[in-house]
């Protein structure tokens, strides 16, 4: 063995070690998503990774479940096991998915939920914004423009998902207290192809609606295009949607939505929640954001989310 060669092992050595404590000190966030397959769900994972990317010593990893409730499921768990720090997710059955994310929390793994909740409080923080408050705004924007009777149609989002339920109830509060007022129900799944499919399969049926109260933009966007494929002007039809992405802004300049409210994906939020929660820093169990009721009054002074 040369002289040297002690030098060049120490040297090695300290130099594993600096990397082991380099990588000691990295954390990995994990989300598991529901599906990428929303411009609303792709939009909050990419808030969330242009937030954490400002962070040199964060790692993030998302995960994509296709819509499936189990899957994503298996997703967290999946997550769990290969060691993240922290996961986020926004869970797409308040029920079934309780338990996985309860396990989790209870191993130890903080837990962020953007946007949708569990029926349980076993998580760290919940991003969210008032969904029935939301609700009720757009039950009396429709009621009052109504005068009090006619036909709606309620496009509802993902059965089992906390927003959905949140929704349809704080609609149902005030819609129900007029007896002129007929609601039907029907579930798109927050997606446009599934509600161009609901909306055609009703005008295929007959089925005649004042107004349409849809759970988000992007299945008032697909009723638009069902409503004009059956030759039926969409600014006939009152149409309240939420989240007020740019489909919706230019479909209230034109006339053809007549109010949307804004729906923050929280993504920025929880982003920064996570990092406070990695830091040892307590944090809040819930963090409810602002939203603006958008019509043409004020259509071009708000920046849509996206």
């Amino acid at each position: 063995m040369s002289r040297t060669t002690p030098r060049i092992i120490l040297l090695l050595m300290i130099g594993l070690l600096a990397w082991g404590v380099q990588a000691s000190e990295r954390k990995l966030i994990g989300f598991a998503q529901d599906t990428l397959g929303n411009d609303w769900r792709v939009a909050q994972v990419r808030a969330v990774e242009k937030a954490l990317a400002e962070h040199s010593d964060i790692d993030f990893i998302y995960t994509d479940a296709q819509g499936e409730t189990s899957l994503q499921a298996r997703h967290i768990e999946k997550l769990a096991e290969q060691g993240v720090d922290l996961i986020i997710t926004s869970p797409r059955d308040q029920d079934a998915l309780a338990p996985v994310i309860e396990q989790v929390y209870r191993q130890g793994i903080p837990v962020i939920l953007l946007s949708r909740s569990i029926n349980n409080d076993s998580y760290t923080s919940f991003v969210t914004l008032d969904n029935k408050a939301i609700a009720r705004s757009a039950g009396r924007y429709l009621v009052d423009e109504l005068e009090g009777q006619g036909h709606i149609l309620m496009l509802e989002g993902v059965d089992g998902a906390s927003t959905t339920q949140d929704r349809a109830e704080g609609f149902m509060e005030v819609v129900a207290t007029y007896p002129e007022i007929k609601v039907t129900r029907r579930t798109a799944n927050f997606l446009r192809a599934d509600a161009i499919l609901t909306v055609s399969e009703l005008l295929a049926e007959g089925v005649e609606f004042d107004a349409i109260y849809s759970q988000s933009d992007s299945m008032a966007t697909g009723a638009r295009m069902a409503l004009t494929q059956a030759g039926i002007d969409p600014g006939s039809v009152l149409i309240a949607g939420i989240d007020f992405i740019s489909e919706a802004q230019e479909a209230i300049r034109k006339g053809d939505q007549d109010i949307s409210f804004t729906y923050q994906t929280g993504g920025a939020e929880g982003a920064r929640l996570a990092i406070q929660v990695l830091q040892g820093k307590e944090v809040p169990k819930k963090v409810t954001l602002d939203s603006i009721a958008v019509t043409r009054d004020n259509v071009d002074q708000v920046e849509p989310i996206f």
